[in-house]
């Protein structure tokens, strides 16, 4: 625009000759086709922002999963509100329809690969109860069956210096009356899942639980443990990395038993019956299990980071699987093993006190050995390993915005015809959180975010449904999947626990808030008064293991395990059954009740709240809080070579940060109720659009691409495994194993990775 002074001519309609008369200059202003010009420009950017945040997404949705005309924005209302839809999902569950469904799956053995008749029975469920699209998703993976086995106790004849059977291990559990599913013609024989096929006969150690630090203490002790067989305990560590560390160690063989020592007070010897007749652990109790070395990775062992469709090529599973033979057995087998180490070697209390077992009461002396040369085990296992296809059953309720997804997942496999607690006590759960959402459905309600329902198989060999499914969907999730709610076992006990994502924290609060505790003292107590509070870090063991540390999706999981006074519990025996769990585990299926609705409100609020139901500020104090952890482990000899500091400063940031985010979040949320013009709620509209895309996408920044030190199926700097332990999360896994290893040059290397992630975040943040 012209600054200067202007003229302008005027005719003058006289009759008089034309004149030029000097005029006033006029206001500067746009001329009218410059203003229709960037009106225009404005509206048309308007509407292709508006077509990208509302539209763009749908085009990429997996297929099957929606379409642009199946769904509206957020803004739009339909059926029920978020406080009827609350007061449903807490009335719906009930206690008989838990029982039903957890008779149906505990009625017939149900291995991973041999339960399509079950996955097409929970298919059929689904949609009777109103999701209006369930599939099922099929994957071809690698497995094992079991073909015989033996385990033999020998000893040399002096005479004719031939070995004979002094000892022959029943590798049976006891048939009860009280147990209908104990008898059944087709239960599962007890295994371990991967363990490889072998005959060996060698001396054997009592390696305590065989841990990593069990292991160093026998060496350390001159125990010679090449070319023996390992009897280990079950506890502590993950039962495939027993058998690790064996391998490692040369040894030719494993052997694991639940020692009665994990009973606590609910055993024989402080005057509990043994299961049916009351709490304590039944004598011939096995608990099978997979021996695969998940703290490397997990899913299918020959397809590691893609998932195994028809014809996909395939890798050698020697990083993922042993090489060696493994049983499991019950301690009534195992007792006169360990009894005939007696005498021979230290005792276990020569090295701590948790080595001597809850055995000694039948004259176990808890000797390590190794046996004596005329002594030895004849240990047999053969399996069939086949390729073969599994079964996830996925349902899906389209919500407003297709790229904002909420996945909830139990799985259905079990290494027994029970598995009441594990897995199928979550399994019915989730039938009935199902069927609560589908109630809704039926009252015209429609979710806010799109929430897909899974029931996974092969979790039990090494999360294998699970796994295979996130790497196959793996760009979808990545941009759409805000959350993943996990319950495994819903209920084992009357303890709740819980291990998530701080990201998480203040939903779980919030639904634990809301569900009256079946163990109040006090009337009215809620399960979030009864409760510690207390969030674990996030290890492994189940489904959320590729979502959180693969995928970097926040996860959760859940559920009611035993606590104090409560029977044992079963774990993967023939005695995890329906019967069990009817008399002892929730005689009236009031915790099934319970988990169904803390997981169901979970769901809603995390699905309906506009703004995402996620917390940053919990993530920073939760990241200060590990970093702590790994600085009070660290010898102080080694702190004063090493500078946590660049990553102190980091954090402090990403707290400041976070904090802000969190009250513009709470701020925007709080405008929503005050209604005003329509361009004003479009506007906020946008806001909280871009505020949830920042909450969703947080916790993949902390991944990093090419994984953990000899384990790079792990991408998340936060979160892992401990790679000796399976179960148990290690916050800051690199830090935390490079000091474990005196490793001070790669500490550094894993503080400043950890530095940028953390500042990654802190900027994605704004």
């Amino acid at each position: 625009m012209a600054t200067e002074k202007q003229s302008t001519m005027q005719y003058s309609h006289e009759t008089t000759p034309l004149l030029y008369v000097e005029v006033a200059q006029r206001p500067p202003r746009y001329p009218h086709r410059s203003v229709r010009k960037t009106c225009t420009a404005c509206l048309g950017t308007i509407l292709i922002l508006s077509v990208i945040v509302l539209f763009l997404p749908y085009a990429f949705l997996p297929r099957g999963y929606g379409s642009i005309a199946d769904n509206l924005p957020w803004t739009s209302q339909t059926g029920l509100d978020y406080a009827s839809l609350q007061q449903l999902l807490q009335t719906v569950p009930s206690a008989s329809k838990a029982r039903e469904w957890n008779e149906h799956y505990t009625s017939g053995p149900h291995l991973a690969g041999k339960n399509l008749s079950l996955a097409i029975w929970t298919k059929v469920k689904w949609e009777e109860f109103g999701v209006p699209d369930v599939q099922l998703t099929t994957y071809d993976v690698y497995l094992n069956y079991p073909v015989s086995h033996r385990l033999a106790l020998l000893e040399k004849d002096k005479k004719n210096n031939d070995f004979k059977v002094t000892y022959e291990a029943s590798l049976e559990e006891d048939v009860l009356d009280n147990d209908a599913t104990s008898g059944l013609k087709d239960r599962v024989p007890t295994f371990h899942g991967y363990s490889a096929s072998g005959n060996v006969t060698a001396q054997y150690v009592y390696v305590n639980a065989g841990t990593h630090d069990d292991y160093e203490a026998l060496l350390n002790a001159n125990i010679t443990l090449e070319g023996k067989i390992a009897l280990a305990k079950y506890s502590e560590n993950m039962r495939g990395l027993k058998v690790k560390r064996a391998q490692e160690l040369g040894m030719v063989g494993v052997i694991i038993y639940t020692d009665p020592q994990e009973d606590r007070e609910m055993t024989e010897l402080n005057g509990h019956k043994a299961y049916p007749d009351g709490p304590a652990r039944n004598p011939s109790a096995v608990q099978r299990g997979s021996v695969q070395f998940l703290s490397n990775g997990a899913g299918d062992p020959t397809t590691p980071g893609y998932p195994s469709n028809p014809g996909c090529p395939r890798q050698d599973p020697k990083e993922y699987i042993p090489s060696i033979p493994s049983l499991p057995i019950s301690y009534r087998d195992a007792i006169p093993l360990l009894k005939a180490l007696n005498g021979h070697g230290p005792k276990g209390l020569d090295f701590t006190k948790d080595w001597q077992g809850g055995l000694v009461h039948k004259g176990v002396e808890y000797n390590v050995g190794p046996s004596p040369e005329n002594v030895m085990i004849n240990l047999h296992n053969e399996q069939e390993y086949v390729t073969t296809p599994i079964w996830n059953v996925i349902g899906v309720i389209q919500g407003s915005i297709p790229d904002e997804v909420v996945v909830v997942g139990n799985h259905r496999d079990a290494w027994i015809a029970g598995g009441a607690g594990d897995p199928n006590s979550g399994s019915a759960v989730l039938n009935e959180v199902i069927r609560s959402f589908g109630e809704a459905l039926k009252g015209g309600w429609k979710p806010k975010r799109t929430i897909v329902f899974a029931s996974w198989d092969g979790e039990e060999y090494g999360l294998i449904g699970s796994t295979e499914w996130v790497e196959e969907n793996l760009k979808w999730l990545s941009g759409a999947n805000v959350a993943y709610l996990n319950v495994d076992v819903a209920v084992s006990g009357k303890k709740f626990l819980v291990h998530a994502s701080p990201l998480l924290n203040k939903a779980i609060y919030e639904a634990a808030g809301q569900v009256l505790s079946p163990n109040q003292t006090v009337k009215g107590q809620t399960i979030l008064d009864v409760w510690d509070r207390k969030i674990g870090v996030m290890g492994s063991g189940s489904d959320f293991t590729a979502f959180q540390d693969f995928a970097g999706i926040p996860s959760l999981d859940y559920g009611f395990t035993r606590g104090k006074g409560d029977a044992v519990y079963q774990y993967h025996s023939n005695y995890d059954s329906f019967d069990w769990m009817d008399r002892y585990g929730d005689p009236g299926w009031k915790y099934h009740v319970a988990m169904a609705k803390v997981w169901a409100l979970t769901a809603a609020h995390i699905s309906e709240t506009p703004v995402l139901a996620l917390n940053a500020t919990e993530y920073a104090i939760a990241l200060k809080g590990y970093l702590d952890s790994v600085k009070d482990k660290v010898p102080a000899e080694t702190l004063s070579r090493f500078s946590f500091s660049p990553l102190d400063d980091a954090l402090s940031a990403f707290h400041e940060r976070a904090v802000r985010f969190d009250a513009y979040t709470e701020a925007l949320a709080a405008k929503l109720n005050k209604g005003g013009h329509w361009w004003t709620r479009l506007i906020l509209y946008f806001k909280i659009r871009f505020a949830n895309q920042k909450y969703k996408y947080i916790e993949r920044k902390f991944l990093y691409n090419e994984g953990l030190d000899n384990r790079g199926w792990f991408k998340h700097v936060v979160f892992a495994p401990d790679r000796r332990d399976g179960y148990a999360g290690a916050a800051l896994p690199g830090l935390v194993e490079s000091f474990e290893d005196n490793d001070l040059e790669n500490a550094e290397k894993w503080r400043d990775i950890i530095k940028s992630k953390v500042v990654d975040a802190t900027e994605f943040l704004g």
